[in-house]
């Protein structure tokens, strides 16, 4: 994960060392540093350095955020259960809601060291085809090893509603399109009601991550095939594991995709297909997939929802950065890979 020097957000950094320090007394001495993370389509994330000690701050975007959304309090009591079960998640430090000290909730957690991979592979890696196989089976047993976590067990039982799950997120995420919508999309109305109609049901519960891709894994700085850390917990919960899949799969770029408003890497050589990638968690997992077509069009359809609501925030002129621009063209994309994958021809 690399940091940029853009701080030029209007946060009072005196006031978060005050309360860093009075919260965590053990601190070193020395001047704080602050450096923001390459910039994402979410939540706002710093690096805090203080001596040899690192830290990263969340906090939710400037501006007005939709009710209940960018829930820091959430994601930090998530950690707080998850971490001493499932220690690729980091461990919480603090929670603020102080307006004094900052103008929304954040919390601090642990910085896990190690490989972020955005758009390119680290030179250290060596080639895709050197290292794809590597990662790719990383991403899976990663996955499949949280699952495998007794969420009762870990008392996350209230941290979620498994009964009707699925009904729940599709309902909700169709919700948030039809608040977003910028432009008419061809056949997007039948998809919407092809995801209605279509809602599975699985009695399984695990806990489910809800943003779960390569570029929230840290891997270790020399072996790809080892996961060092799993990043952005703030949609987690609990319900269908195979939800999961449909999303990881979703992102999981191919050499033949459009523009998904994303960085790919897995399109290269040595990458595991959409389809090997669902086949190996399956061996892995033992879990039935006949249903993944349903999963993987929804996990499509998240993700255009979710560019639809930046690019419509752009639009309005909420957010000023023409990265968004055209981000309804990408938008039609996975519209369009959405419905290709419920008539069988994308896995």
């Amino acid at each position: 994960m690399s940091a940029t020097n853009k701080t030029v957000e209007p946060i009072d950094w005196g006031k978060v060392e005050k309360h860093l320090r009075k919260s965590m007394p053990d601190l070193p001495e020395g001047e704080m540093a602050v450096q923001q993370f390459s910039e994402g389509y979410s939540n706002l994330t710093y690096l805090i350095s203080i001596g040899s000690w690192e830290g990263v701050l969340r906090r939710p975007p400037f501006g007005e955020v939709p009710p209940r959304a960018h829930d820091m309090e959430r994601e930090y009591r998530m950690l707080e259960k998850v971490n001493p079960v499932f220690p690729l998640a980091p461990k919480p430090y603090i929670y603020c809601e102080d307006p004094e000290i900052m103008d929304k909730h954040f919390y601090v957690m642990e910085k896990k060291q190690g490989v972020v991979i955005d758009d390119k592979l680290p030179e250290s890696y060596g080639s895709s085809e050197q290292v794809g196989e590597a990662i790719s089976k990383n991403v899976i047993n990663t996955l499949v090893q949280l699952q495998s976590i007794d969420y009762q067990e870990a008392g996350m039982a209230g941290m979620g509603k498994p009964e009707g799950f699925m009904e729940r997120q599709v309902k909700g995420w169709i919700k948030r399109y039809s608040q977003a919508k910028t432009e008419e999309i061809s056949d997007l109305d039948d998809l919407e009601q092809w995801l209605s109609a279509n809602i599975p049901v699985n009695p399984e519960t695990t806990i489910v991550h809800n943003d779960f891709k390569l570029n929230n894994m840290v891997l270790d700085q020399e072996d790809p095939g080892k996961a060092v850390g799993i990043l952005d917990w703030e949609l987690s919960t609990i319900g269908d594991p195979l939800s999961d899949l449909g999303s990881t799969v979703a992102y999981w770029g191919g050499p033949e995709d459009p523009d998904m408003g994303i960085n790919i890497v897995t399109s290269q050589s040595g990458f595991f297909s959409r389809k090997k990638f669902i086949e190996e968690y399956a061996k892995q997992s033992g879990r039935d997939v006949s249903n993944v077509q349903y999963y993987v069009t929804f996990g499509f359809y998240k993700l255009a929802v979710i560019l639809q609501q930046i690019h419509y925030r752009w639009k309005i002129g909420e957010i000023d950065d023409d990265r968004f621009s055209d981000l309804n063209q990408a938008v039609a994309n996975l519209v369009d890979m959405a419905n290709r994958t419920r008539n069988g021809q994308l896995i």
